[in-house]
């Protein structure tokens, strides 16, 4: 018989584990945003303060949360402007009677087919006839009122009407769109993100006579 010789073995090379990758400088600013430290969260409680002494409507120059508001389509350029809107949480109030007993007029009722952010869109559009609104985010709340910054852009702005990303929005189809609801916020107030044969707010409430939502 022929003895086998056995092989040295080899010496196993030293593999090692494959470092995760650095993530970019917006991927560490939104998860901050996430996961607040208690001294960001003071900090934002000062900003509160600032904000609800000062217009309901303020215009920015920068975005408070540029990661935000990047993954959103906003761009550093001539045309594109920032909005910060300041929206009470709650009932919306209405004019009380001066005159005769009207116990149903004194009632504040809170209306659960619009969203505050759709809200905050609607405020500066209509504040701001001039401009388009192309999308909104939340920045603090409180007790008593929401912040948002809404994206708002110059139609008129001729880096606008030259920008093959952005040209859509001259459209006649697309003007005024926050007052139609067809916003992310105005889409996913009204039931439209998704499709159901119990949700029956699509095409309209009219369609399925009140129906709806």
């Amino acid at each position: 018989m022929v003895e086998s010789k056995q092989q040295p073995k080899q010496k196993k090379a030293n593999v090692k584990a494959p470092q995760p990758s650095a993530h970019g400088m917006y991927h560490y600013m939104s998860r901050a945003w996430r996961k607040p430290t208690e001294a960001d969260i003071l900090d934002t409680r000062k900003k509160m303060i600032e904000w609800r002494a000062g217009e309901r409507i303020t215009k920015l120059e920068h975005p408070t949360r540029i990661d935000r508001a990047r993954n959103l389509g906003y761009k550093a350029k001539k045309g594109f402007l920032v909005f910060r809107v300041v929206v009470g949480r709650g009932g919306r109030a209405k004019a009380r009677p001066t005159t005769k007993r009207r116990s149903k007029r004194f009632s504040v009722m809170k209306i659960l087919r619009m969203n505050y952010r759709w809200v905050a869109e609607q405020r500066v559009q209509r504040a701001y006839r001039n401009l388009e609104v192309l999308n909104s985010y939340l920045i603090g709340k409180d007790g008593q009122h929401y912040f948002f910054e809404v994206i708002a852009i110059d139609r008129e702005a001729p880096e606008i009407k030259n920008d093959a990303n952005f040209s859509w929005i001259n459209s006649l189809a697309n003007k005024f769109r926050v007052l139609r609801g067809t916003t992310s916020s105005g889409k996913k107030s009204r039931g439209m993100r998704t499709k159901s044969r119990n949700l029956k707010v699509r095409p309209s409430l009219r369609s399925w006579e009140r129906r709806g939502r």
